[in-house]
């Protein structure tokens, strides 16, 4: 059921009027008999705060299936009036108040409240808490709301066999009833609800310790195999040592727990102490490099988050921002200057920073400190400007005020707002103090502003191959036309003994329409003009014609990995765009992409290619194109070296990219061993993905779906096979998978989530066309009936990627009804805007075809 939804109003409100000191919380996640509760828990919470007017109302958050008492000061409330979405009304308060609320509350199979899963492989009972952005209120009753800052105590009644893992180390156990255990956790510092957590159940435990912090790792008992705590362990201690130099602020916690838990929405939540993580960054099959990069990223930007976010709080969600983008801004400074990860700004312009542009050109989008009215807003606000952008934006920062000058402010703001909350202004204010720059003009342009604004060369040549002039021309979509102020750099590439290197770097600062670039006149001109060179503003960058013909010949004969992702990163862009034809983005990637040594970028290159192919190339030409990315993937697997990540990527790629009889012949070989490349480990996750190319394509069916199950009877194995079947190319398979997607309330997020990825597939838009209509009669249904991960999921992943105008056509219609709610209507709203780019790109690839 969604969760009731509080607005900045009402929660300012109540901020003015309350101030909490402690809750007290008493949690029964048994059955009476010490074993695993299985539908319903105990909660009683007792709650110690102050009014500042004394006999006035309020109310407290819960979501709970039984009220059973209520009492404020002794005095017993009546609870008859209680609704999920209303709350508990708390009348007549005094000065002082003590609030007791007993209720029996309900495990969720969402991934939101507290979450219960039972392992496939031994029927073992596991919980986790996931409460952000407001779904503490599920586990106890509170005032949830970031800004409520309060100790916690804990006291939890478990299976005697189970750890129990909450924010703080120190506890006494004693013997419960029935056998069970009774967990006393001391109080918490002052934190937001949202970072309260409980996980419990038989998790397999690791410890360690660094610089007197305690350490703990821990997965389920069935994947305890696979875990690897050294290289977890490693990353983290170089993340301790990189944080307390760089922040001068002693860790705030008593421990630091990561758990690897079942089930989880996202990658990663910062909880205070205990950081719950995505169990897939569990490894049980053989992954690439770049996996391991990216689970480095999340453990490190958790661990930033024990000080921006769990130190210092925002006040409201206006300011998630402050949160993310700094965790995702210091934890790749982190990963390239204190891990073995020395090319993670590669990894973020190609990866963190092409999600922010795709989500800034969306028509929903919106400042990094957004106009957050309600919970209901933020939940869709977890985006690639929240993150990304105000990261890539904070870099800018950066580069305008100095390294030093930047984290002299946010040591500043650590020591002045520890424990506390806080708005933009007060991170400005030591920024502003620490730098002396006024920092006015660059809010408004950068963080009270919208949308991505596009840099490109303009320049003549003298009769001798000097530039007569160089201008750099800015411009802004009508919508949002402002103009920024940019500090950036432009490289100068030229063909040399050492390949396609940089001869020349110019830094200075762009302002207006247009900014001459007087250094480079008189210059001999280059192969190619990288404008943006480093990466270090926030920009749509454009490739003269004279750079663009480099590229197509030379791209891998560039030696700078950061230099090439920025090549990569703007010949996208322009694909995007309908600026440069699908099949040329095709035909670049394929004649560059064995030449790129970082397989982050490699992955991300493949996936684009794909996406061109999928909804940007002209549909007559887009089976000639998917043919040349599986005979390439073929031929570069069988020619990578043997074990290596390249090897493991081509055999993934060839997989999805598979549409041929032929194809399928080698992807049954490679599946029943018949055929074997040396050092390609055919392992479960290698299976799943063979196998889910054959089916796709129709030629493997239900019984080698169920054989595959029955042979990998994991809970990954479960969500495989729900793909797998979703991605059965019969009428049957389809229907069946969109009752399951709209209809089942019982199927778990996890299992819901990766039947959605079968749904659509490139090969059977035929199959699946009748489905654009009935996508927007089931959407708003399912909205108000599912909480807001779920109902998410299957609004965006089920979007039809039909590219035709009856797509458009329909969800105007939809659109055109005012009453549909606003976080919904910006999801549909992104879809249709993803179907008009798409249709404009495969104009632009067909007038291509044309021209040949």
């Amino acid at each position: 059921m969604a969760a009731p939804n509080l607005t900045r109003t009402d929660a300012a409100a109540r901020a003015d009027l309350l101030a909490v000191q402690g809750y007290d919380l008493s949690l029964d996640v048994t059955d009476g008999a010490g074993h695993a509760g299985d539908r319903t828990f105990r909660s009683t919470t007792t709650v110690e705060f102050t009014c500042r007017q004394p006999g006035a109302a309020t109310f407290i958050d819960l979501v709970a299936e039984t009220v059973h008492s209520a009492t404020l000061n002794g005095t017993e409330l009546d609870v008859s009036g209680y609704t999920e979405d209303g709350g508990l009304p708390v009348p007549g308060l005094a000065e002082q108040n003590t609030l007791v609320v007993t209720a029996d509350c309900r495990y969720s199979n969402t991934g939101e409240g507290l979450h219960r899963f039972e392992d496939p492989e031994d029927g073992q009972v596991y919980l986790y808490t996931q409460f952000e952005p407001a779904d503490a209120k599920r586990m106890f009753a509170c005032f949830d709301q970031p800004d409520l800052k309060a100790t916690f105590t804990m006291h939890v009644t478990a299976p005697f066999d189970w750890q129990v893992v909450s924010n703080t180390g120190g506890r006494t156990i004693e013997a419960g009833d029935g056998g069970s255990q009774l967990v006393h956790f001391e109080p918490t510092k002052r934190i937001s609800t949202y970072l309260v957590a409980l996980i419990a159940g038989p998790y397999a435990k690791v410890t360690d310790s660094h610089e007197g912090i305690p350490l703990g790792l821990y997965c389920r008992a069935s994947l305890a195999q696979h875990l690897d705590p050294d290289e977890l362990f490693r990353v983290t201690k170089q993340g301790f040592d990189f944080f307390h130099r760089v922040f001068d602020y002693p860790y705030p916690f008593d421990k630091y727990d990561q758990l690897f838990v079942p089930e989880f929405n996202a990658g990663a939540m910062e909880n205070a102490g205990a950081v719950t993580f995505l169990e897939d960054y569990v490894f049980r099959s053989k992954v690439s490099r770049a996996r391991y990069e990216r689970r480095a990223e999340t453990v490190l930007h958790e661990l930033a988050h024990m000080w921006f976010g769990d130190l210092v709080t925002m006040r409201w969600w206006d300011d998630l921002w402050l949160n993310e983008s700094f965790a995702t801004y210091i934890s790749t400074l982190c990963q390239a200057e204190a891990t073995e990860y020395e090319t993670a700004w590669t990894t973020f312009a190609n990866t963190e920073k092409a999600w922010a542009y795709a989500q800034d050109q969306l028509p929903s989008t919106h400042p990094i400190a957004a106009d957050i009215p309600d919970v209901a807003a933020v939940e869709v606000n977890f985006d690639g400007i929240t993150y990304a952008k105000g990261a890539s934006v904070l870099k800018q920062l950066v580069a305008y005020v100095g390294r030093e000058e930047f984290l002299a402010g946010v040591r500043r703001y650590f020591r002045k707002h520890e424990y506390g909350n806080t708005t933009l202004a007060d991170l400005l204010a030591p920024l502003s103090e620490s730098s002396g720059r006024d920092l006015s003009e660059w809010v408004e342009q950068w963080l009270k502003s919208s949308q991505v604004n596009t840099l490109r060369p303009v320049f003549e040549l003298t009769d001798d191959g000097r530039y007569a002039s160089f201008t750099i021309e800015q411009t802004a979509v009508a919508e949002h036309p402002v103009l920024r102020n940019h500090r950036l750099a432009v490289g100068l590439y030229s063909e040399g003994p050492e390949g396609l290197t940089r001869t020349h770097r110019v830094e200075l600062d762009v302002a207006g329409a247009a900014t001459e670039v007087t250094e480079l006149v008189g210059h001999p001109a280059a192969d190619l003009v990288l404008v943006n060179d480093d990466d270090l503003t926030y920009a749509k960058l454009r490739l003269d014609e004279r750079s663009l013909a480099t590229l197509r010949t030379r791209i891998g004969n560039m030696p700078d990995p950061l230099a090439r992702a920025l090549c990569w990163s703007a010949a996208w862009d322009m694909t995007r765009d309908a600026e440069l034809p699908a099949r040329e983005w095709v035909q670049l990637v394929l004649s560059g992409v064995d030449s790129e040594s970082e397989i982050s970028v490699v992955q991300s290159l493949l996936a684009r290619v794909q996406s061109a192919l999928n909804s940007y190339a002209d549909p007559t030409w887009a089976p000639e194109g998917w043919t040349q990315l599986a005979d390439h993937a073929l031929a570069a697997l069988e020619a990578a070296p043997a074990g290596s990540d390249m090897q493991l990527q081509w055999s993934r790629t060839f997989a999805s990219a598979a549409r041929t009889e032929e194809h399928a012949d080698v992807l049954r070989a490679l599946l029943d061993g018949s055929r074997t490349v040396e050092g390609l480990a055919v392992d479960a996750d290698a299976r799943w993905a063979l196998l889910m190319g054959l089916v796709a394509i129709g030629a493997a069916g239900p019984e080698q779906i169920d054989a595959e199950a029955e042979r990998d009877a994991t809970a990954t194995g479960a969500r495989r096979a729900a793909t797998a079947r979703a991605l059965l190319p019969t009428k049957e398979s389809k229907a069946e998978t969109w009752r399951l997607a709209f209809h089942d309330d019982d199927v778990p997020n996890a299992v819901h989530e990766a039947l959605l990825l079968g749904f659509w597939h490139p090969a059977q838009r035929e199959l699946t066309a009748d489905y654009v209509d009935r996508y927007f009669e089931d959407i708003r249904p399912l909205w108000d009936r599912r909480p807001g991960e779920i109902a998410k999921n299957a609004v965006q992943y089920l979007f039809p990627p039909v590219v035709e105008p009856r797509t458009i056509a329909a969800a105007d219609t939809w659109l055109a009804d005012a009453e549909q709610p606003s976080p919904l209507r910006r999801l549909v709203f992104e879809g249709r805007d993803g179907i008009a780019r798409a249709l404009r790109a495969r104009e632009c690839d067909a007038e291509a075809g044309l021209d040949r």
